[in-house]
């Protein structure tokens, strides 16, 4: 099994966070979101992941570091990573056609910018699945049509009228990823655009053309990363989840506190220093951070900050900032000074 991990995009929605740090390498819950999915998927799929493929952007943001960490990441699930590029910003379609070489065989292709919580068994009779999760707004997403087989036949972006609450959330599997591969280089050749983009879509619309079987695999829970609040929440529940869980250790031994409160569920990274503090629930801070005089709930910090007198609910900071001041609702990216 191969998973491919189209990851191009900056993430305009997160700025300032993204302006210094890919999104999908923006940490949530105490680790990258990518790392998180991929994870996580590896754990659904339940069989051997042979190889990861990324799919990466700008060199200046997708440089050598960041490859060195999806290496690691793909090391420690037992898979051989690749590494392509996505020269410029042309759509889903043409974000997966760049990973052209590891397009063979049974794959998972997963959109790095939401987690997800599932179990489910992949349907052998089906040529793909493609996960969705149930919506009370439909209208605000691409959703799938289904027969009376509950098999899917048409995907539609945005319905004006009732299709399905089923809303298709990015993550999809190919029994045999090559047909898509074929597909969506029918798409390229013939120059077949979408809002000047070359789309998923396409590909999957030509496969179903040809009566190729899909299905639906339903996730529990589908958290997005799009922008800061829905961040923030997806870490919130993304803790709760591994405290419930306790597969992950969140608070690491080399927490300084002094005179401070942890309420849980909280990620709080090594050498991280509480001073008269209340921390909690929902915060993640990264590793090397001191807080000193505050009381944080429902918020992101990265690393290496120095946080004063804060009294937050619902902030994200980035790594590197120094803070002091009154303020209760603030995003601030890496490297900012307010004092």
């Amino acid at each position: 099994m191969k998973i491919i991990v189209p990851m191009a995009g900056l993430g305009s929605r997160l700025r300032p966070h993204s302006l210094t740090i890919p999104k999908p390498l923006i940490p949530v819950a105490g680790a990258p979101i990518v790392h998180r999915l991929v994870r996580d998927i590896a754990k659904i799929l339940k069989q051997p992941i042979d190889e990861i493929a990324f799919v990466l952007g700008d060199p200046t943001f997708f440089g050598d570091a960041v490859i060195a960490q999806l290496e690691e990441l793909a090391e420690s699930l037992g898979a051989k990573a690749s590494i392509y590029r996505q020269g410029a910003p042309l759509g889903t379609g043409h974000a997966i056609m760049s990973a052209e070489p590891s397009l063979s065989g049974p794959a998972v292709i997963a959109y790095a910018d939401a987690l997800i919580r599932a179990d489910l068994e992949l349907d052998p009779e089906a040529d793909s699945v493609i996960w969705t999760k149930k919506v009370p707004n439909p209208e605000a997403y691409g959703v799938v049509k289904l027969n009376e087989k509950d098999e899917i036949v048409e995907l539609v972006e945005k319905p004006e009228t009732f299709v399905s609450d089923q809303a298709v959330i990015g993550i999809y599997y190919f029994k045999d990823v090559a047909v898509l591969k074929e597909k969506l280089q029918e798409v390229l050749d013939e120059n077949l655009m979408n809002g000047g983009e070359y789309q998923i879509n396409d590909g999957i619309k030509k496969m179903m053309a040809e009566g190729r079987i899909f299905k639906t695999g339903t996730v529990d829970e589908w958290m997005d990363c799009g922008n800061k609040e829905v961040a923030i929440d997806t870490n919130s529940k993304m803790l709760q989840f591994l405290h419930d869980e306790k597969e992950e250790q969140l608070i690491a031994n080399s927490v300084v506190n002094e005179n401070s409160t942890i309420i849980e569920p909280c990620f709080i990274g090594e050498n991280v220093v509480l001073k008269n503090c209340t921390i909690g629930p929902g915060v993640a801070i990264g590793a090397g951070t001191t807080i000193e005089d505050s009381t944080i709930s429902h918020s992101l910090i990265q690393q290496d900050s120095v946080i004063k007198n804060a009294q937050w609910t619902e902030a994200m900071i980035g790594n590197k900032v120094q803070y002091n001041g009154e303020h209760t609702r603030v995003s601030l990216g890496d490297y900012t000074v307010m004092k």
